[in-house]
């Protein structure tokens, strides 16, 4: 899946059914305590350790439905049990220093079994646009392998990560015994400027970094939350 960031204006609206582009930000008062945070101290097959001891320490918390991993996967099981991945583009908006992600937007796709590309981007775009939301990353299933990010997933993630240090990758691996899911971004410096300077295309290896860390890792910023609102745009059947 390649970035959609740097797109041109929409020409057409997008339609939805919401019922109004604002988000609910939290459900209730009480919703505020039952928080929990995604952690993960796990080595993949992939051989990068995700320690969540991530080197970026300035980074703003960002907050998930707990029915974004489950609603995704159901939205996905058609192309899962065909090994076809899918992808899915979160957006959020920023509110006292904090990313809450109240919509996942699933894109007309081109996918095959190990990778998965959006089409008619204008439409996430203007989609993204019209509820006043900010693309924080990207989720995507692995259906026949491990809970990693291939050289393709980095470098879309770069285009991600570049324009906001917060935006995740969630990987949705459900064959993995080890684990069902992952929470990643490339580590700052290492990992982006490896990105930033590596060219290649398709799945290839990658430089290490200049200061031995891992291409990337665990998010720590990331957590649950059970009572924020939560919407879905799937825009193939737009």
């Amino acid at each position: 899946m390649k970035s959609f960031l740097k797109m041109k204006p929409s020409l057409h609206p997008v339609k939805h059914q919401f019922s109004s582009s604002i988000v609910s930000w939290i459900e209730d008062e009480d919703s505020m305590v039952d928080i929990s945070h995604f952690t993960d101290s796990e080595v993949s097959e992939d051989g990068y350790s995700h320690s969540n001891s991530y080197l970026s320490r300035n980074l703003h918390d960002m907050h998930i439905s707990v029915r974004l991993i489950e609603e995704f996967m159901e939205l996905a099981k058609e192309n899962t049990s065909s090994n076809l991945e899918t992808c899915g583009i979160l957006g959020a908006s920023l509110k006292d220093g904090i990313y809450y992600v109240t919509t996942l937007v699933i894109p007309k796709q081109e996918t095959t079994a190990h990778s998965c590309q959006a089409s008619n981007e204008e439409e996430i775009h203007a989609t993204l646009a019209e509820l006043s939301l900010i693309p924080v990353g990207w989720i995507h299933t692995h259906p026949s392998q491990t809970c990693f990010l291939s050289s393709i997933d980095l470098h879309t993630h770069f285009s991600y990560q570049v324009m906001l240090p917060e935006a995740v990758a969630i990987v949705i691996a459900p064959t993995d015994q080890t684990r069902h899911y992952g929470i990643f971004r490339l580590t700052d410096p290492g990992g982006m400027a490896v990105l930033r300077e590596c060219k290649e295309r398709g799945f290839h290896q990658h430089s290490e970094t200049l200061d031995g860390s891992s291409i990337y890792e665990s998010c720590g910023h990331v957590y649950f939350k059970p009572n924020l609102r939560f919407e879905i745009v799937d825009l193939r059947s737009s």
